[in-house]
């Protein structure tokens, strides 16, 4: 049976997701009725990151299987077909072996939290970035944010219902970069805790504010406790970029 890998892109914010759920619409659930529109076969997706509600994808790594063999490229086509007029694009496919697995052979996901540091409301950007009004130091913010760099206990930025068996993790690099009006916080490990990239945006923008020091973001990932966090930022700017696999 022909398995397929595919970079997916979409915009979130109409779905409840990645994974399917019976609260709203999913990105897992409108690319397996894709493939069955294509095939006739019910198929299971599985993704490189589950996503949360509202959460973008630049190059989301997905698998399924299809026991029709079509060339990649046609399905690739034929799949893009069926999603419309959804907010999703398969971007590349290629048909791979069966011991490939999009979520349990990666080893290194990478996100970017996306801000616009502005007074004036967002309106092109709208639903795709978090605007902040005050002025942040985001050299500052890159600065504090090496703390975080390394395996520690992350339970200071972990959400309540993260699912995670160890609130340990290794973050293997974050960078904070103004581009303009633009500040962009980009980070990459093997995996993440639930919310864990929100909860380092919100507080790093507590640094670039000037509320935190340094120090006071190393004393919060120190005290291992939810209370410690900065506020949570909100999904609209966080993106998954990309999934990296040992073959690729």
């Amino acid at each position: 049976m022909p398995r397929y890998k595919l970079i997916l892109e979409y915009d979130g914010g109409p779905y409840v997701g990645w994974q399917r759920q019976e609260n709203g619409p999913s990105i897992q659930a409108a690319l397996e009725a894709a493939a069955h529109a294509l095939s006739g076969e019910t198929v299971t997706a599985h993704a490189a990151g589950r996503t949360d509600a509202g959460v973008h994808a630049l190059a989301m790594t997905a698998h399924l299987d299809m026991e029709k063999t079509f060339r990649a490229d046609v399905a690739r086509d034929a799949l893009n077909q069926h999603l419309r007029p959804r907010p999703i694009a398969v971007l590349a496919a290629e048909i791979v072996t069966e011991d490939f697995h999009a979520r349990f052979s990666c080893v290194r996901r990478s996100y970017e939290y996306r801000i616009v540091n502005r007074r004036p409301p967002l309106t092109l950007d709208a639903g795709r970035a978090w605007r902040v009004s005050p002025a942040l130091d985001a050299d500052a913010m890159h600065e504090a944010a090496q703390a975080l760099v390394g395996k520690h206990d992350f339970t200071t930025f972990r959400a309540a219902a993260c699912q995670s068996d160890s609130p340990v993790k290794t973050l293997d690099e974050i960078s904070v970069a103004r581009a303009g009006e633009e500040v962009f916080i980009r980070c990459s490990a093997r995996s993440f805790l639930h919310h864990q990239v929100r909860a380092f945006a919100g507080s790093l923008v507590e640094v670039g504010r000037g509320k935190w020091r340094a120090k006071d973001l190393k004393a919060a990932l120190e005290a291992k406790d939810r209370a410690a966090c900065g506020p949570s930022a909100p999904a609209e700017g966080l993106y998954f970029v990309r999934a990296d696999y040992e073959t690729s």
